[in-house]
């Protein structure tokens, strides 16, 4: 006589758990929603790009065409006048390059060294009254720059820095560093200190920890505050107009508002569509190249650990 020793269960307990099965009326709304999202980022691109295309096409055709009416999306026959044009004018393109270059390199460097040391010691470094000097380094964002261009424009004259590029990339700096230090201290104090203090035990400094550890870790930070100093000093057209007035110290943006005009108060789209062009390639292809970490320094601090 065999025994049986297994349990009857239920039986529910015994089917195994189905999947909820969508509704085809579900799964047609999850195939609309979809496809009206990809529709409208498809029609925000071409928003986008539009406009870059047509400086593209602008650039290539001939003078003539490229001021007619009404105008041609195509170009007739492909020119690179404009181009020689814009390379060959006043003291040549490379010149004017070369000043763009020298005050958006100097202004991202004073950036970085000071906004990085005031963050910093806005972040380590707890004092009575802090937050009321962090507020008064902030409150510069509110004031635009084209308010203070006289009195930037006498100090200047005073330092015996007027019509210099030097003296151009340290008013943007100085614009530069409210924003600098407020992405810095939030990058800082998101990093825990505990890291630091391990590295005190290892027998770093405290300014060696801070090189070896903090300032590795906040590179997203640092790379964020690069690409607004560079791109303010590269594309600032207004302060450089004012402040320097030698032909040889122009920047890219000034010489572009002097070339534009041409007889009759007529503007060579052309040339002006080639320099839009040259302009905005640094902007974007250092944009790609450092989003990932502008995405993460826009978002450090945001989030408590």
């Amino acid at each position: 006589m065999t025994i049986s020793l297994t349990r009857t269960l239920p039986d529910d307990r015994l089917a195994p758990a189905q999947p909820i099965a969508s509704t085809p009326r579900r799964a047609r709304r999850r195939r609309l929603v979809g496809l009206l999202w990809w529709s409208t980022c498809l029609i925000l691109a071409c928003l986008f790009l539009f406009p870059l295309v047509m400086v593209l096409l602008t650039s290539v055709k001939t003078p003539a065409e490229a001021v007619s009416s009404p105008p041609t999306y195509l170009p007739r026959t492909v020119s690179f006048a404009n181009f020689v044009n814009l390379w060959h004018a006043d003291q040549g393109l490379t010149v004017y390059l070369g000043n763009s270059i020298f005050v958006s390199v100097a202004t991202v460097v004073m950036t970085l060294v000071l906004s990085t040391l005031a963050g910093y010691g806005l972040s380590r470094v707890r004092f009575r009254g802090s937050t009321l000097v962090f507020l008064l380094l902030l409150a510069p964002m509110m004031v635009p720059i084209q308010a203070l261009l006289t009195p930037l424009y006498v100090t200047l004259l005073n330092l015996d820095l007027r019509d210099s590029l030097f003296g151009l990339a340290c008013i943007y700096t100085m614009s530069q560093i409210p924003f600098g230090t407020f992405v810095m201290r939030n990058a800082f104090a998101s990093i825990p200190a505990e890291l630091e203090e391990a590295a005190w035990v290892d027998g770093c400094g405290v300014l060696d920890a801070a090189r070896r550890v903090s300032l590795r870790l906040a590179g997203p930070g640092l790379a964020t505050v690069a690409l607004f100093a560079f791109f303010t000093a590269w594309n600032e057209f207004l302060a450089a107009l004012v402040l320097l007035s030698t032909d040889d110290n122009f920047t890219v943006p000034v010489l572009l508002q002097n070339l534009i005009t041409g007889q009759l108060g007529t503007i060579d789209w052309g040339m002006l569509q080639v320099g839009v062009m040259i302009t905005s390639i640094p902007c974007i292809v250092i944009f790609l190249l450092l989003q990932r970490y502008y995405v993460e320094g826009l978002l450090a601090g945001s989030v408590k650990s």
